[in-house]
């Protein structure tokens, strides 16, 4: 029997499907967009000449890379929009099956996971295949179109901000004061204040979109300013952030992340069941 005859190439791609779930969910975070994935490159295989492929399980694994990347600048191309924090609908990508999805943070961490969501696709795709596929630098460089150098730089820049977010944290007075830093900036509208404790790249998620850059989140964070007066610190999932009361409950929840003593991910929680969700801790502050 051919390699080209159809059922022969099902049972192979069967035996590599697991994989290539894997490869798709970790690119993902979302167990039904892996799915998707993995279905979009049997759909390209199954028209594919795959006779003179000598390593199947490489070449899928570059294509499902290839299909991610595609989903991964679609996804950023459709989120980046103004941020806006007075919308409490969220649905996210991955509620199709959040069993899966939590099996994901359980085994990458979900400090991982909210790292990965801040990197561009670009860096996403050659940290995940390199360094949690063992995928070569040459193998990553065809499916970003770049160098095999340049994956590696890809990789490289990845890899520091996953270190940096997943670093023990023996500093949460730094933290805090970063965080104290930005209400003040955003209470003022300094902007160039809120520039000076966010990353370039720093990402701020609320239940509407999803803000990138410096600049659009320091006039983003404009909307944070009646909150200010108001805001209690607090450690949320463990995480430093700050809350917002309302006779006694959290209606709104604010959780950062740092490398080098910059924000570079704000995730903005003000839905009632997301807020449930949350071990939210109080904190006393330098301020009060």
């Amino acid at each position: 029997m051919s390699d080209t005859e159809p059922e022969f190439l099902a049972q192979r791609f069967e035996g590599h499907r697991a994989r290539l779930r894997a490869v798709a969910h970790r690119m993902l975070g979302s167990a039904a967009e892996a799915e998707d994935a993995v279905q979009e490159v049997w759909f390209r295989v199954s028209r594919s000449d795959t006779a003179r492929v000598d390593n199947l399980g490489g070449w899928l694994t570059t294509v499902v890379g290839r299909v991610c990347l595609d989903m991964l600048r679609s996804r950023k191309s459709r989120a980046e929009q103004p941020l806006d924090t007075t919308v409490p609908a969220f649905a996210p990508a991955s509620a199709a099956d959040p069993e899966q999805d939590a099996l994901l943070a359980d085994s990458v961490g979900v400090a991982l996971l909210v790292v990965l969501d801040a990197l561009t696709p670009a860096e996403r795709l050659a940290f995940v295949l390199h360094d949690l596929f063992g995928v070569s630098y040459e193998e990553v460089a065809a499916v970003v179109d770049r160098t095999p150098a340049a994956a590696r730089q890809l990789a490289s820049r990845a890899r520091r901000r996953v270190q940096g977010a997943e670093a023990p944290e023996n500093d949460r007075a730094r933290q805090r004061q970063v965080v104290d830093a930005f209400l003040a900036a955003a209470r003022d509208g300094d902007f160039d204040g809120l520039l000076d404790v966010l990353d370039p790249d720093v990402v701020a998620r609320t239940e509407v979109g999803v803000a990138t850059g410096a600049a659009a989140v320091a006039r983003g964070a404009a909307t944070f300013g009646p909150l200010t007066g108001v805001a209690r610190p607090a450690l949320i999932d463990g995480a430093t952030g700050f809350v917002v009361l309302a006779e006694g409950r959290v209606e709104r929840a604010l959780k950062f992340a740092f490398v080098r003593d910059r924000i570079t991910v704000i995730d903005i929680v003000t839905d009632a069941e997301r807020l449930s969700r949350l071990d939210v801790v109080l904190i006393h502050s330098a301020r009060s």
